[in-house]
């Protein structure tokens, strides 16, 4: 598949001396939805403002659907579509007004039937005439997307797109994402809600400290790097895990009340009937079993936390 934006040994270092990116590399494939996590302050927004031109890069180079965004800044820019987390718009101007001069300041022919495409696809052509001021938050948050679509980019950059939105919002613009895909819009987004990249995303990049901790498929990394847990909850507490069980990975929870135990589900022996036939022997009594696959959230605070081993992960 071919890279619609390529990265290449990015570093940015600011006058303060703080080197807020550190030899990035990166290819974002064409027609995809990649979801770029990391913590706050982890170069995300950094990242994004170089690839959009609005930060300089301090060494390194970047190519928008094949434009350097140095040398070639306008027909990189052309290609770009960007969201900001801040909704920042003209209170007194209306919809359409808005829309269009977004269009014309990338250079694009007046296209009446383009921009009611675009605002008729995010559910605001009934809000055409209205002054953006009489909009709710999430109107307004539809309308900086319309902006960004304006000048018909091939990649739309999405950063932090449901924030402060409620959740029937939230589920109606990860479908607007995915119709957009379907029309060839190569979709990046950053987020706080990792079940949005969990929803959404082909692939997960992972930032922090300024350096890709990881890049894989979604399915991938929860296949590889999920864990899961099998949740015995027993008839009568425990005060400690008893001796035939202490060589098991399991932990106490729920005040004694369950035992938790860890396992690889790609393993061909999971170690769940040596469990369940040694609480049985003991005559350990339990109630239910519940088990549950490690999401997204989970694997990502544990990459930030911990750190990953890279060869572990391409082999």
């Amino acid at each position: 598949m071919s890279a619609v934006i390529s990265v290449n040994n990015l570093s940015k270092i600011y006058e303060s001396g703080f080197q807020a990116l550190k030899n990035v590399n990166l290819d974002i494939n064409a027609g995809e939805i990649f979801a770029l996590l990391g913590p706050n302050g982890a170069g995300k927004t950094t990242l994004i403002s170089i690839i959009c031109g609005i930060v300089n890069p301090s060494d390194g180079a970047v190519l928008a659907d094949g434009h350097d965004i140095v040398r070639d800044y306008r027909k990189a820019r052309s290609k770009i579509g960007l969201v900001p987390q801040e909704i920042a718009t003209d209170a007194f101007e209306s919809v359409w007004g808005s829309v269009s001069f977004s269009r014309g300041l990338f250079g694009k022919p007046r296209n009446d039937a383009y921009i009611e495409k675009v605002l008729r696809d995010l559910s605001l052509w009934d809000k055409k005439d209205s002054k953006i001021m009489m909009l709710s938050g999430g109107m307004k948050r539809r309308l900086m997307i319309a902006k960004a679509l304006s000048h018909e980019p091939k990649i739309l950059f999405l950063d932090e797109p449901t924030a402060g939105v409620d959740v029937e919002l939230r589920r109606d613009m990860w479908e607007m994402v995915r119709k957009l895909r379907e029309q060839g819009v190569t979709i990046i987004l950053t987020t706080h809600y990792i079940e949005e990249a969990e929803e959404m995303a082909d692939r997960v990049g992972i930032i922090n400290h300024g350096e890709i901790v990881l890049v894989d498929e979604k399915t991938r990394l929860m296949q590889q790097l999920g864990r899961k847990q099998l949740t015995v909850h027993l008839a009568a507490p425990m005060a400690a895990i008893p001796a035939p069980l202490s060589n098991l990975p399991l932990t106490l929870a729920d005040d004694g009340m369950a035992l938790v135990y860890d396992y690889d589900a790609n393993q061909e022996r999971t170690g769940i009937e040596e469990l369940l036939r040694t609480l049985n022997q003991h005559n350990i009594e339990f109630k239910d079993l519940h088990s549950r696959q490690s999401s997204l959230e989970d694997i990502f605070v544990d990459l930030v936390k911990n750190g990953v081993n890279r060869e572990a992960m391409a082999s």
